[in-house]
């Protein structure tokens, strides 16, 4: 297990590593023959599409996989205390010592990684007390030094909070507080700014960057934005289907890729400032394109064609109106249990959108995008407006008369994980609206339908049989896409909807609700972080901050020629 230390000076080796789930009478390889080295201060950026085995590589250092994997072949040594430790062959209690105190993870999703029932600080305690790293009388001192340390303005404040009262990027900063207390050598993030708005993104960015020299750390930084990999990483290894495909500098994978599937990736990243009609896939690379050819000027929309289109689209009946719409939340009441304090999300927001036309809405956490954009679909309660929908105010409805224009209004919520139910199958996710709204003639016809929607958003019948917890995070982000078209809508509300997909996928995707905009009529409303996106699916956007709106206008006036302060920061926010 132990073995004398050689000449070399990588912290962590992976040597041949092949991991494999089990499933029925099969046995699914994740992981092929994997080959990586992590160096001391080095932060190792590990890309690929959803299911390629990021996760996968990542949770088998500390072996945190499902019970159902399968070490096949391989190694994972560390450099332990001048020796080499072979990690795979650690019993249960002695990998333990090594979990958060020398291996940490920040996980990919705040909400799901911490406990709704325990407060922030005494999660973030129980690691320190675990690994005896202090007492209970200074264990309090120790977590808010570590709260402030990554960024957080009110340790004591969030210290006696729970997640679910806490934001996005605040989430974040506490399970980078929960990963670096211990004092670990090496930090696994696995995608920890995915869901976060490109302002904090950038923080986060530069808050790991600032701990990495502080404390010598050596991280494995697995993503999917490769702007956020060439922005942080040192070294780039690509990954397909469980298999390195190409290794190197971030200097050399980002200025000269080799494989054509890295360019693939590369260039199916949305531009900031040039607008396609349509965005080129790995798989058009695999076909011998050139990047060149995507960008002449029959795929390229102009300003003066926004313009025109923009012009023509106002001319039409609004498809949505919504007028001086305002929401508040309870934040506090007092004894008695009234209100004692109230947050404004939304103040007195007025906007329209036009069938065939995609609104997208920018804006930091906070904002109030998704408090918009949920009670358009009347899953928010309003303090004061109207939300008119082919001229019927929604706001008046009663839960029977909302019923049939559920099928005409659909939502892509932001969390792929905490919107699909784990009990059911993806074939009955996505066949239960159409069996609820009478659609099709039989169960035969539905689950055709359903593989037919797989397909669309670029998975296979096979998966039908699955459940959620046997997909990445991105694979059940098109899940949910796939979903919300079962009922063939007229208005989507899309919540950070690509956010959590890889780049070539999030091509396909966003191809996918342009043809159908195009096709169908469909209009969105297209909530993001991600102005490269917006840029490149909305006819207008309209920027939000604290709940009001501050800029509106078309993409390039929006990225070109921002009017407001808050709009630059964000424009030079983006990585």
């Amino acid at each position: 297990m132990f073995l004398t230390l050689f000449a070399a000076v990588n912290l962590l080796s992976i040597q041949n590593l092949s991991v494999g789930f089990s499933q029925k009478d099969s046995v699914h390889e994740a992981v092929s023959g994997l080959n990586l080295d992590l160096q001391e201060a080095e932060i190792l950026g590990l890309v690929g599409e959803s299911g390629s085995g990021k996760s996968v590589t990542a949770m088998s250092i500390t072996r945190l996989l499902a019970s159902n994997a399968k070490y096949h072949n391989g190694k994972i040594r560390y450099r332990h205390n001048g020796n080499l430790v072979n990690l795979l062959e650690l019993k249960e209690e002695e990998i333990r010592h090594f979990r958060g105190r020398i291996i940490s993870i920040i996980f990919q999703e705040p909400l799901s990684a911490l406990n709704p029932l325990l407060t922030c600080g005494y999660q973030v305690a129980e690691a320190l007390l675990t690994h005896k790293l202090c007492t209970k009388a200074d264990v309090k001192e120790k977590v808010c030094y570590w709260l402030s340390k990554v960024g957080i303005s009110e340790p004591d404040r969030i210290y006696k909070s729970y997640p679910h009262q806490l934001s996005g990027g605040q989430l974040q900063r506490v399970l980078i507080a929960l990963a670096l207390c211990c004092n670990p050598k090496i930090v696994i993030a696995d995608e920890p700014t995915t869901a976060l708005d490109v302002s904090i993104q950038k923080k986060i960015l530069d808050l790991l960057l600032e701990l990495k020299k502080e404390f010598n750390l050596s991280i494995i930084f697995i993503s999917h934005d490769l702007g956020v990999i060439q922005y942080l990483c040192d070294k780039v290894i690509v990954l397909r289907n469980g298999k390195k495909l190409e290794e190197g500098t971030t200097k050399e994978i980002f200025s000269n890729p080799k494989n054509v599937y890295t360019k693939g990736l590369l260039y199916s990243r949305p531009s900031l400032h040039t607008k396609l009609r349509k965005l080129p896939t790995v798989q058009d690379f695999e076909l011998n394109e050139s990047y060149s050819s995507w960008k002449d000027d029959t795929n390229i929309i102009n300003s003066t064609e926004q313009l025109r289109k923009n012009e023509i689209l106002s001319q039409s009946n609004k498809l949505l109106e919504v007028k001086n719409l305002s929401i508040e939340y309870v934040t506090a009441k007092n004894w008695l249990g009234r209100p004692s304090s109230i947050l404004t999300a939304v103040n007195n927001v007025s906007f329209s959108i036009y069938p065939s036309e995609v609104l997208g809405l920018v804006g930091e956490s906070g904002s109030g995008k998704s408090s918009l954009g949920k009670a358009i679909v009347g899953l928010t309660e309003i303090k004061s407006g109207n939300i008119f929908y082919n001229n019927i105010d929604l706001t008046t409805l009663s839960k029977t008369n909302w019923r049939p224009l559920r099928k005409e209004i659909q939502i892509i919520f932001q969390d792929p994980y905490s919107s699909l139910n784990p009990r059911k199958s993806i074939l009955s996710s996505l066949t239960e609206p159409m069996l609820v709204h009478n659609m099709y003639k039989n169960s035969k016809d539905r689950k055709e339908r359903a593989i037919e929607l797989l397909e669309l958003v670029g998975l296979q019948a096979e998966h039908l049989e699955r459940y959620p917890h046997q997909f990445s995070g991105g694979q059940r982000q098109r899940i949910c896409v796939a979903r919300a078209l079962s009922l063939n809508p007229k208005f989507i509300v899309c919540d950070e909807s690509v956010s959590a997909l890889d780049v070539s996928i999030q091509a396909q995707v966003l191809n996918l609700l342009i043809e159908l905009k195009n096709k169908l009529g469909l209009s969105l409303l297209f909530i993001t972080h991600d102005l490269s996106v917006v840029n490149f699916i909305a006819d207008r956007v309209i920027v939000l901050k604290n709940g009001s709106i501050v800029e509106e206008g078309l993409p390039y006036q929006i990225i070109q020629t921002p009017k407001s302060e808050y709009t630059k920061g964000l424009i030079e926010a983006v990585v």
